[in-house]
C-alpha cells in the first residue's frame, strides 16, 4: 500500500510515521452562531462533551480531516458526517433541532475493508460479509433489516435509507451486537459505504 509521504525515502517506518502524522491533522472549529459568528472552539481530537466550551453550536468549519458530530454528549444521538468544508447553518442542512454536543475525529485509513452484517441482534439470522460499498441491502442481499454487525477492517458509514440517504451511523472496527441497545432501535439500516482516504 502506497502512502503519500513528504519524504522521498522508501523506508517503511518513515511511511508509517507520515501516515500517523496525517491521521493527527484533523481540525474542526465550532461556532456558537450561524455563519461562523460568536464564540468558537477549535477541536483536533475526540470531544465527549462540548458544553464546557460552548453553550450552543450552530455552524462549523472543517479545516482538515473528517469528523462525526453528535447531538448528544458521549457520541450518542443523531450523527452527521463532516468532511473538509464550511457548514454555515448545519442544523437547517441536517434537519436537527438541537446543537452539536460531542464530536469524534475519524482517522485516515488505507487498507482493506471488511464488515459482516447480520439480520438480527447478537450476530443472528442472515449474515453477509462486505468488502465494498452497498447502496441497497435489499437489492443486493435480499436483506430487509440489519440489527448487528462486526467491523473487522476499515471505517464505515451506515444509512437508514438506500443510496446513502437518511440518518447515519459511524462504524469503526469492533463488534456491535445490538443497534437497539445502542439507542438506534427505531432505525433500519439499508445501505453503507466506506470512509475512503480520498475524502480527506
Amino acid at each position: 500500500m502506497q502512502y503519500r509521504s513528504r519524504s522521498r525515502s522508501n523506508n517503511s517506518s518513515a511511511a508509517i510515521m507520515t501516515n500517523t502524522d496525517m491521521n493527527m491533522r484533523g481540525k474542526i472549529i465550532f461556532y456558537e452562531e450561524r455563519n461562523f459568528q460568536g464564540h468558537h472552539y477549535e477541536c483536533m481530537s475526540d470531544c465527549a462533551d462540548m458544553s464546557s466550551y460552548l453553550s450552543r453550536c450552530h455552524s462549523c468549519r472543517v479545516e482538515s480531516g473528517c469528523f462525526m458530530v453528535y447531538d448528544r454528549p458521549n457520541y450518542m444521538g443523531n450523527q452527521y458526517f463532516m468532511r473538509r468544508g464550511e457548514y454555515a447553518d448545519y442544523m437547517s442542512m441536517s434537519g436537527w433541532s438541537g446543537g452539536i454536543r460531542s464530536c469524534r475525529m475519524i482517522p485516515m485509513y488505507r487498507g482493506s475493508y471488511r464488515m459482516r452484517i447480520y439480520e438480527r441482534e447478537n450476530f443472528g439470522g442472515m449474515m453477509h460479509e462486505c468488502m465494498d460499498d452497498c447502496d441497497n441491502f435489499m437489492d443486493r442481499y435480499r436483506m430487509s433489516n440489519c440489527m448487528s454487525c462486526h467491523v473487522m477492517d476499515g471505517h464505515w458509514l451506515m444509512y437508514e435509507q438506500p443510496h446513502y440517504r437518511g440518518r447515519m451511523m459511524y462504524m469503526r472496527p469492533g463488534e456491535y451486537r445490538s443497534f437497539r441497545d445502542m439507542g438506534y432501535g427505531g432505525m433500519r439500516f439499508m445501505s453503507m459505504r466506506r470512509i475512503m482516504d480520498s475524502w480527506y
